[in-house]
C-alpha cells in the first residue's frame, strides 16, 4: 500500500510538472507573439517568426498553438484578462466617485505603460472591425461596461455627480488613457524622446482633473 501511494505521488508530481512546464512555454510563446502581432498586424504576422523569436521550430510551436488564429486568440485573451481586471475597480458604488475615477484612470494608464504592445494588438483588432475577436468582446467587455455605466447612473440619481452621458464619459476615458499606448510613437515624435514615468504621472493628473471637472456638481466643493 505504501509503495502504491508513493508511485501515485510520483505520477501526480510528474503530471503537475508537465502542466507547469507547458503553461510556462505557452506564456513564453504568447510573450513573443504579442510583439510580432503589434508590429505586423494579424495578416502580416508569421508563425515562423514567432517560433524563431521563442527559440522553437515552427512545428514545435504549432503543437501548442495549431493555427495562427489560435495564437492570436491567446494573445488577445491575455490582453483582455489584464484589462478587465483593472476595469473592474470602477464598478463599486460604495466608494466615493472622486476616488474611484482617479483609481480607474490610474489603472488604465498603468496598463498602457506596462502593456503597450498588447494594447496595440487589441486596438488594431477593434479598428479593423473585430473580425476575429468580436464575439469575445461582446461576451466579456460589454456586460462589464454596462455594469460601470449603471454605477455612473446611480451616482447621478443620488446627486453625487453631475448628469453626464455615462457611456461617452467612459469612451472619453478610454481614448485618453489608451492613446498613451496605441499612439505613443506619435507622442514620442512630438516630444523627441521616449515617454517617461513623469509623463504618465502628468497625464494621470490632467486626465483625472478634466474628468472630475466634467462630473462636478455646480456649487459643490467636491465630487
Amino acid at each position: 500500500m505504501t509503495i502504491t501511494r508513493t508511485v501515485n505521488a510520483i505520477r501526480t508530481a510528474t503530471v503537475k510538472r508537465r502542466v507547469i512546464n507547458r503553461d510556462k512555454l505557452e506564456a513564453d510563446i504568447a510573450f513573443e507573439a504579442v510583439r510580432v502581432f503589434a508590429e505586423s498586424g494579424y495578416e502580416g504576422a508569421s508563425v515562423a517568426t514567432v517560433a524563431d523569436n521563442a527559440g522553437l521550430s515552427k512545428q514545435n510551436l504549432m503543437y501548442y498553438f495549431p493555427t495562427k488564429q489560435a495564437l492570436y486568440q491567446r494573445v488577445l485573451d491575455d490582453v483582455l484578462d489584464e484589462w478587465l481586471a483593472r476595469m473592474d475597480t470602477l464598478a463599486d458604488p460604495s466608494q466615493e466617485p472622486r476616488d474611484m475615477l482617479r483609481a480607474y484612470i490610474q489603472a488604465k494608464l498603468r496598463f498602457s505603460r506596462e502593456h503597450p504592445l498588447g494594447s496595440r494588438v487589441y486596438a488594431m483588432e477593434v479598428i479593423s472591425g473585430a473580425p476575429l475577436y468580436g464575439e469575445q468582446i461582446r461576451q466579456r467587455v460589454v456586460p462589464l461596461v454596462r455594469k460601470d455605466i449603471e454605477v455612473f447612473e446611480r451616482w447621478i440619481d443620488q446627486g453625487r455627480i453631475a448628469p453626464v452621458n455615462a457611456t461617452h464619459l467612459l469612451f472619453a476615458i478610454w481614448a485618453m488613457t489608451q492613446s498613451y499606448a496605441d499612439f505613443s510613437a506619435q507622442m514620442e515624435l512630438v516630444l523627441n524622446r521616449k515617454l517617461t514615468a513623469e509623463d504618465f504621472a502628468d497625464a494621470e493628473k490632467l486626465i483625472a482633473d478634466m474628468v472630475l471637472c466634467a462630473v462636478a456638481i455646480p456649487g459643490a466643493s467636491d465630487v
